[in-house]
């Protein structure tokens, strides 16, 4: 096995027990990029040279024995609206050309504070606005789409170009791309990981999170960067946890909430039957399974379109009156679309947010985590627009992907992607947990108790 191949979890307990230095890691991933990245495009840039002193003195640490804890010496790419000092962050967007960021985001503090290493900036949908994230290829199956809008770091963790990544979600920007290259992916609770540093999309849906091999991996990022920072207004103070779960997990006692309505509905047969399977797991392992109803459904679309337009658009204002010719056209049309929304549009989709909010936690308060498909159906080909259900149903295909993941943004509620299977064509399937704000521990938990019942998943064979 080649370095590159290893979790985090295993590439960290090499390095710890000095079987692995940092720099062979870092140049084994290095050289896994320059094989793949001309059939995915997972990367705007690759930092080598900084990434590899960077893992020098990582690895003169370790000998001195001052070893950081489990990131320590271990590659990640960012996903390329997040701040690291005297980096472009580009938002994959011709009008942030020449830009360098002067700090650090509080996230990229934190990973290098734990010794991360980053090797470099992952491509997204223009700003985040997208959720096929179109420079990029899917890690399975070049000529299908990776998701977004965190589709460059999906696809570097799903391929072995990256042993972690950090995305964004404001309605399903973690989740969506993991699922579609089979990778884990979390949306943390709104307020648990500071986005200081971080390009804005949707201030009151925005989140940043962590896209690994593993949930064991997963939880071990999450630990690095939850906590409190007063730059970001909505961040929360939670008292220091770890979140990994215990390495034999048991789910006696855990409810689990099986929804009767809508994630069940229009969604591809292979994806509810793979599910549905893995639902049956976590009750073979002890837990206890409750059919849920999913509170106010028919306002789901409305809601996060609602917020996230017209927060997009102000975000946006001065560069779209100025140069809007340099934004894609897809993303150009969205922003034009926002300065048309009415104050009132924007204050009744808060109020029917707070409705929401409120119906979610009663949900809550009977389960411990709701399980249900993470997106309705495998990835797509690239440049396929619409999707139609056996009932004549026609949908875009960006709607589809939102559908199932938006409802966690809008209720700040966290939410694991795991993977469970793959469709007939080989594509990857995930099943998405979700729970009650700052539980995470117990989606980890859950999440880990079912992939150690399951054989270890292997990286992308890209070619």
């Amino acid at each position: 096995m080649q370095p590159y191949e290893l979790s985090l979890a295993a590439a960290a307990r090499e390095i710890r027990e000095r079987r692995l230095s940092p720099v062979e890691l870092v140049d084994s991933v290095l050289d896994r990029i320059e094989q793949v990245e001309p059939h995915i495009a997972a990367y705007v840039s690759v930092l080598a040279d900084q990434a590899r002193r960077t893992a020098r003195d990582a690895e003169r640490e370790a000998v001195q024995g001052s070893y950081r804890g489990p990131l320590h010496g271990i590659p990640v790419g960012l996903k390329d609206l997040i701040d690291v000092v005297g980096v472009s962050t580009t938002a994959s967007s011709r009008t942030r050309a020449g830009h360098r960021a002067a700090s650090d985001s509080t996230v990229a503090a934190s990973l290098r504070a734990a010794g991360a290493i980053l090797i470099g900036k992952t491509h997204t949908h223009e700003f985040a606005y997208g959720l096929i994230t179109p420079q990029t290829n899917n890690a399975w199956d070049h000529r299908r789409i990776a998701g977004g809008s965190s589709g460059g770091s999906a696809v570097a963790v799903a391929s072995g170009a990256a042993t972690f990544a950090l995305g964004t979600d404001t309605g399903g920007s973690i989740r969506v791309p993991a699922t579609l290259n089979g990778v884990v992916g979390l949306k943390p609770t709104y307020g648990l990981v500071p986005r200081h540093g971080v390009t804005s999309l949707s201030w009151s849906l925005d989140h940043v999170g962590p896209i690994a091999r593993t949930v064991d991996d997963t939880a071990l990022v999450l630990t690095a960067l939850a906590g409190y920072d007063p730059r970001d207004p909505a961040s929360v103070a939670v008292p220091g946890v770890g979140y990994r779960p215990h390495p034999d997990p048991d789910l006696t006692g855990v409810r689990v909430g099986v929804p009767r309505n809508y994630y069940f509905a229009h969604v591809d047969a292979e994806v509810a039957a793979a599910v549905r399977r893995a639902i049956a797991q976590l009750e073979a392992l002890g837990a206890r399974l409750i059919d849920v109803d999913i509170p106010m459904t028919r306002y789901i679309q409305a809601v996060h379109w609602g917020l996230m337009v017209p927060e997009a658009t102000a975000y946006h204002q001065a560069t779209l009156r100025t140069v809007p010719e340099l934004y894609r056209a897809d993303v150009r049309i969205l922003l034009e679309a926002g300065e048309l929304m009415g104050a009132g549009d924007y204050l009744r989709a808060q109020r029917a947010r707070t409705l929401m909010r409120d119906e979610w936690a009663r949900v809550l308060e009977e389960v411990d985590v709701i399980a249900a498909p993470a997106v309705p159906m495998a990835a797509v080909p690239a440049g396929q627009e619409t999707v139609t259900w056996p009932d004549g149903t026609v949908e875009s295909v960006s709607d589809a992907y939102v559908r199932l993941s938006s409802p966690a943004n809008i209720t700040g509620v966290p939410a694991l992607s795991v993977p469970v299977g793959q469709d007939a064509a080989g594509m990857p399937i995930g099943m998405q947990l979700l729970g009650r704000p700052f539980a995470e521990r117990t989606l980890l938990l859950v999440g880990h108790a079912y992939e150690r019942t399951q054989p270890a998943r292997s990286l992308a064979p890209v070619t």
